[in-house]
Parts: structure tokens; sequence; C-alpha cells
């Protein structure tokens, strides 16, 4: 009877019920019914609104087994689940997707890790499935919260730990897979979702990164072994959550990676900080680059005042960050980048010199220690800012070299990032040198069109200021500087060293033919190069390396922009530079003589070389022959050797020894040079810095003497010699003019006289003093006859460089006789 009571039981219970009891066998080990489940899946296909019925009866028996630990029956339920979902998408699928989420659910929160493991990987097979229609009420956050928990897992078997961490890094990609395909479904997304996943993933990449560097270096896994290291997992799903990030959630799934590494304390060393980084920049979309260097510049601000290595190691993976960025899109953060990077500059610079007067007195290792870390701050944003600048395109370059240019902190001035009166002179100039050296960086590898582009004023003035030209090092910079822009052909490797070149056209120098843009440019700004090498081989401190750039500056100059015009003015440079050496005023100490005399034969013979004048090269070969024998210190083979003897004075009458301008003038006015120029020295060009700046004048005065001496010979020849000012021959011809009117015309006199060609003084004086003669002749009705010998010569006179007086334009006067 009994028999037959659950016989009409079992026939009066729901078909889908009976056909879901077949599937399990009596003995779990037997697997799952496949005839029985191929008429459950025809039936749930034929009558889909059954779905939700079949699922909510499976998860039943599922969660009945599960308690009993039935673990074969679990096995079996979970796998007609699958094989239920993959065959049904229909939209009666959303109802019985609740009920596999919550057996999911329940095998995610068992303590069996095989039960875990078997959850994920049904997890995984539906996250695989493309829904008709997305289900908007359906959220994950318990799936995600299980997930990360299972990327930490600690169970002491270390292959069952591993074997939970991937199934935990697997169920955070299926999540990740079936939440950012939908737009509208953006929940993972959210900060407290971002916080579990990002440092779950990162996590699991660090700890095998630890193993790894404790054990050394591993081969490259195979195809089979990349599937069970959770590193190479977690690194593929962080990629592919960071490839699927949109505009609106980029920083979501950046700023828990800042998280992470300042909780592990991760940035020093920054080794596994730096792969992340270029794993994110490499992993997102080009135009959202820009968002992750604005996170890491954000990050260093909240900890600009953390230990020296802690910036450094921030400021290391900002480098690689704009490294990658700069290769493609870099968005509006250019002059941020340099901001920041500058602000942190001065920071540093501020914490270092602080530290050094608080330990004055008492040196101590801890005081030397941090100096140095602060080194390491100092060197990380140099690099970074030259590094950031030389991968930029040719446009951009240039803005930023004026905007570097413009941050460099002078005396007596105050900038808008640096004001050097807070700094000190020590400060001034560690900062100065630190940005020269990144500008240094920038230029490397910058190829202008013409040269104006690459020197533009607003960039040249500042750069040549003088107040960059008191130290030794800050000249070498500065001058390396314009070896990048100048240097347009690569030749400056060539010419790497101060010597005597036998042959130049073994250097096979690269040139092309002088433009129009050049030569304009050098009419505008040639006397500013020059004065700046003038100026340069003046300094006391110099030593063999600035001797060796002063002599690249000139060759550089000769080969990308000399004409015949330029020529001459080099040669009258080189010709001053033998004076500055010979004459001595301002007591240069006998090395410093005796490198500007080889630098000066090293630039000639390349000079006479590259024009090809056998007459000046002769003579040029002759002297440095002569010197050979007579005076090897005036070589630059001989002088910057470490041990040399040094004369103990330089004769002024040993002609064989100079370079002449009369022989010179003779040697290239054969040739059909312009040689009138040759015989006026040359005079630096005075600005308004020289006034400003710590160093003495170049020129204190400027004068015109008129001699008038008498025709008659009588026993007592009268010397009248009027001394006639600027101001005085304004007067001569107008003094109507209101005293500010004169004032102001004085100025411009002088101004002239300083900055005007000297052909131009020249005949400007000889229109006046004709005009004045002929005024006077007039007045006083004289009697011209003509004088016995050239009556008065006029010179100009540099008071303080103390130039000997040169005739620079005869004006013979008739004798003045009064009646």
């Amino acid at each position: 009877l009994s028999v037959g009571v659950c016989c009409c039981c079992a026939a009066l219970r729901p078909r889908y019920k009976r056909l879901v009891d077949n599937i399990f066998p009596e003995d779990p080990k037997d697997g799952l019914v496949k005839a029985d489940m191929e008429k459950l899946t025809f039936y749930a296909v034929s009558a889909p609104e059954k779905l939700d019925r079949i699922g909510a009866y499976l998860a039943e028996r599922l969660t009945r087994d599960v308690v009993r630990h039935r673990y074969g029956y679990v096995l079996i339920a979970m796998e007609a689940l699958d094989q239920l979902l993959m065959a049904c998408h229909s939209q009666s699928i959303k109802p019985f997707v609740e009920s596999f989420l919550h057996m999911v659910a329940k095998l995610l929160e068992s303590g069996e890790p095989k039960l875990q493991v078997l959850g994920t990987n049904s997890f995984v097979k539906f996250a695989n499935i493309e829904e008709d229609t997305p289900s908007y009420h359906r959220r994950y956050d318990f799936f995600v919260s299980r997930f990360s928990a299972m990327c930490h897992s600690c169970d002491q078997d270390p292959e069952v730990q591993t074997e939970i961490r991937i199934a935990g890094i697997r169920g955070i990609q299926g999540v990740v897979r079936k939440t950012v395909n939908d737009e509208l479904r953006a929940t993972i997304w959210e900060p407290q979702h971002m916080d579990k996943i990002v440092p779950s993933l990162l996590f699991n990449m660090q700890k095998i990164e630890d193993i790894d560097s404790r054990t050394g270096p591993q081969s490259s896994p195979t195809g089979g072994v990349k599937e069970e290291n959770p590193s190479v997992l977690a690194e593929n799903c962080f990629r592919e959550l960071l490839g699927r990030a949109t505009y609106g959630n980029m920083n979501n799934a950046v700023r828990p990676v800042f998280a992470h590494l300042d909780h592990h304390k991760l940035w020093d060393p920054n080794e596994f900080a730096v792969s992340c980084f270029k794993i994110i920049m490499y992993s997102i979309q080009a135009q959202y680059s820009h968002h992750v260097i604005q996170e890491i510049l954000g990050h260093l601000d909240v900890r600009k005042r953390d230990s020296p290595r802690v910036r450094a190691g921030i400021i290391q993976v900002l480098l690689e960050a704009v490294a990658i960025a700069a290769k493609g899109s870099i968005g509006p953060t250019v002059l941020e980048v340099f901001n920041t990077l500058l602000k942190h500059l001065r920071i540093s610079v501020d914490l270092e010199l602080g530290d050094r007067r608080s330990s004055a007195g008492s040196a101590t290792l801890s005081t030397s220690s941090k100096e140095s870390d602060e080194r390491i701050v100092q060197n990380a944003i140099i690099q970074t800012i030259g590094f950031f600048g030389s991968n930029l395109p040719d446009y951009q370059r240039s803005e930023i070299m004026m905007f570097i240019m413009s941050k460099v902190p002078v005396l007596g001035t105050t900038s808008q990032t640096l004001d050097p009166s807070h700094l000190g002179d020590l400060g001034t100039r560690r900062i100065q040198i630190m940005l020269l050296r990144s500008l240094l960086m920038v230029t490397s590898g910058y190829k202008a069109t013409t040269i104006s582009n690459a020197l533009p004023a607003p960039f040249l003035d500042p750069l040549l200021s003088p107040s960059l030209m008191e130290d030794s090092e800050l000249r070498q910079l500065v001058l390396e500087i314009l070896h990048n822009l100048i240097d347009r052909h690569d030749n400056r490797a060539k010419l790497r060293g101060i010597r005597i070149i036998p042959d130049v056209s073994d250097l096979k120098i690269k040139r092309d033919k002088i433009s129009r843009q050049d030569v304009s440019f050098m009419k505008k700004h040639g006397q500013q190069l020059y004065r700046h090498i003038y100026l340069g081989c003046k300094e006391e401190d110099n030593v063999q390396k600035n001797f060796e750039l002063l002599f690249t500056s000139l060759a550089l100059t000769t080969i990308e922009l000399a004409n015949e015009e330029v020529v001459i003015d080099l040669i009258r440079l080189a010709i001053a530079l033998q004076d500055i050496a010979i004459i001595n005023e301002d007591n240069l100490p006998m090395f410093n003589r005796c490198g500007v005399m080889a630098l000066v034969a090293a630039y000639l013979n390349f000079l006479s070389q590259m024009i090809a004048v056998p007459a000046f090269c002769q003579h040029v070969s002759k002297v440095i022959e002569t010197r050979s024998v007579e005076a090897s210190y005036f070589l630059p083979e001989t002088i910057f050797k470490d041990k040399c003897d040094l004369p103990k004075s330089l004769e002024k009458d040993e002609t064989d020894l100079f370079f002449l301008t009369n022989k010179i003038a003779e040697s290239l006015g054969g040739s059909g040079y312009s040689v009138e120029r040759l015989s006026v020295p040359y005079v630096p060009q005075v600005t308004d810095e020289d006034r400003l700046s710590r160093r003495k004048s170049i020129v204190d005065t400027v004068s015109l003497q008129v001699d008038i001496l008498p025709g008659n010979s009588t026993e007592d020849k009268v010397d009248n010699t009027e001394e006639i000012t600027f101001e005085a021959l304004k007067k001569a011809i107008d003094n109507n003019g209101l005293e500010e009117q004169e004032k102001e015309k004085r100025r411009l006199v002088i101004e002239k006289f300083q900055k005007a060609p000297f052909e131009e003084i020249a005949a400007q004086c000889e229109t006046k003093a004709n005009l004045l003669h002929d005024r006077l002749a007039q007045i006083l009705e004289l009697t011209i006859r003509p004088p016995p010998s050239p009556s008065g010569t006029m010179t100009i006179t540099a008071g303080h460089a103390h130039y000997h007086s040169v005739p620079v334009y005869e004006m013979k006067f008739p004798d003045l006789c009064v009646y």
C-alpha cells in the first residue's frame, strides 16, 4: 500500500520536478544522467516560462545537499544549471539567472575550497554569456566582495591557497566582463567596488613579484604555467579592467593604486610602483593618459612632506608615465607638469638648505644622508623635466624651453615660481644649475629650420644674462645649451676637445648654405653671441672644459652661421681675445692667459681651413709652428696637460708668436674679403644688464678727443687740447633745448655709441665735424693754409677696458690764425 501511495504521489508531482529528480543518479559517482538531462533541456527550451521554477527547485536541492555535505550531488546540480544556462536565451531566463546566482553565492559562502572553485567556474561561464537585454536591477556587490576576499586567501596549504586566489581573480574578471560592457549599468566603477578590486589584483601581482625577487629571475612560463600563475592572471585582469575604463571613471580605477602603494610602503624601493604604472599607461586609451599624470601630480602634492626617497619614488613613476604619454596624447597637462615639478624642486632645495642651516657646526651622518637623499629628489625632477620636454614635438618644445628659462632665478629679480630673495646665493645657484641641466636635456636633439626659431630674443637674452655666467659650471651649461640649438648637422661630436686640427677635411663637416633668415639673425643678435664668448674668456675660474666649450661655440658658429661678414667679425673677436691675454688688464692668472692664447690658435687654425684662403692658412700655420718651438704653452696640446710649465710673463713685442691683424687683412684682402673692419678692434656690446649686474662695466666712459695742433713754428709748441663731450657737441649744434630734452638726447647718443656699428659712428662724426669746422671758419674768417702734418686724431677710448688708442679717422684741420 505504501509503495502505491509513493508512486501515486510521484505521479502527481509537477513534471519539471520529476525531470529534475531524474537527472540525479542513485550513486553520485555515476555523474549526471545524460538522457534525462536532454529531456530536461528540451522541456526548458519548449516551455521557457518553467525556467524560473526549474531554477528554484534546483537551488532548493543544491542548498540541501550543501548542508548535508553531499558534494557529489552538488556537482551534478551545478553541471545541470550550467547546461540549462547555455541552452536557454529567452526573456524568461532572467528569473532563472537569479536562482543561478543564488546557488553560486551559496557555494562561495561555503568554507570548502572545492565548492568555492566550483561556484567561481560557474559564474565565469555565466559571465561569458551575452544577454539580449541587460538587467538593471541586478547587482554584483556580493560577488565583488567575495571574489576580492578569495584573492587574499591565506590557506595553510600553498596549493589550495594558489587555487583559491586564482579562482578569486577569475571571478573578478568575470564580474568586470559582465558589467563594464553596459554603460547604463556602471556600478562596478563606483569607488567602493574599485577599492576592493584593484588592491586585490595588485596584491597578487606584488606577492609573486616578491617571490621572484627572492628566488631570482624566472624564465618565461609556457601557456599552461601562465594559467596557474596568479600574478600573470591578475595582471591580465588589471589590464582588461583599465582597457575598459572611460573618461568618467578613469580616476576611480587609478586612485586605489596610490592607496595600495602607500599602505604597503612600495614607493621605496619603487620597482613595483613603476611596473604598475607602466601597465596602467599602456593599458588605458591614449587620450586618457593625462588623467593618470594629473593623479600622480596630485599624489606628489599630498606626499610633499614625506621622506626624500618616497618623493623620489613618486617622481620616478611620473618620469615613466610621461615617457609613455609623450608618445601619444599629452592633453592639457604640459605646463601643469612643469609647474608642479618646479614647485617641488623649490621645496626640495628649501628642505636641503634648511637642514644644512640647522646642522651648521655639527656635521652629523644623518644630515649628510638626508642632503644626499634630497639630491636624489632633485635629480629625479631634472630627469623628468628634461625627458618630458625632449619627447615633445618641436613646436611645443620651443615653448617649454622659454617656459623653463623664465623660471630660472636671477639675483635682483623675482619670478612667479622661484623667488631668489628667499633662497640666498647658494639656493639660487642650485636651482639655476638644475634648471639649466633640465633645459640642456630638453634642447637635446632639437633641430630648428632656422636659428631664429631655436634662439628667439625672449629666450636668448635671459640665457646669456651676465648673472648666469658668474659661475664656471653655469657658463658650461649655457654653452652646451647653445651647442644643442646651433648644431643642426650633428657636427659637435667631431669638434669635441680643443686641439690643433691638422686637416679639417678629415672631420667631414656637414654644412648648408647660410639662409637669409640666419644672416638676419646674426645681424641682430651676433653681437650678443660674440659678447658672451668674449666675457666667458675673461673669467678667472675657467677650467679646461670651459675653453673646450668656447672653442666648440666658435667652430659651430662658423659652420652654421658664418658668411663673409661674420667671418670678419669672428676674426676681430679672436684678435680681441688675444689682446686680453697679452695686455692682461683684468689681471688674469697665467694659466687663463695661456688658455686664451691656445683657444685663439685652435680656432684660427680651424677657421683658416674652413674658408680655405691659402695666405691666411700660411700665416696661421707659421705662428703655430713658431709657438710649438718657442712657446708650446700657447697651444692647447701643451697648456691643458696635467703638468705644464707656465711662463712667468708674456712679452708684448714677440710678434712672431701672435696672430697679426695686418697680416690677416693682407691675406684676406687678396681673396676678395672686405677687410676694412679688421682695423677696428672688437669692443663688446654694452647692455643694460651690465649696469645692473655685479660685474664691472665693460665701458665706463666713451669720449671724443679732437687734438688741434698749431701750424706755425714757434719756440714753444702749445698743446691746445679741447675735450668735447657728447653734451658739448650737441649744444654746439643746438643749445636751445630744455634740460630734460638734453638728458634724453645724451642718453640716446651714449646708447648709440655703445651699440651702433663703428662705420656708422665714424661717418656721423665726420659729418658733424665738417659742419662745425665750416661754421667756425665762417665766423672767424679764417685764412686757410695746408697744415704741415696731420693735425689731429679722433679716438674712441674704452675707459674701463683701456684699449690702446687706435686712429680710426683723421681730420685735417687748417691752422687757425685769428687776427
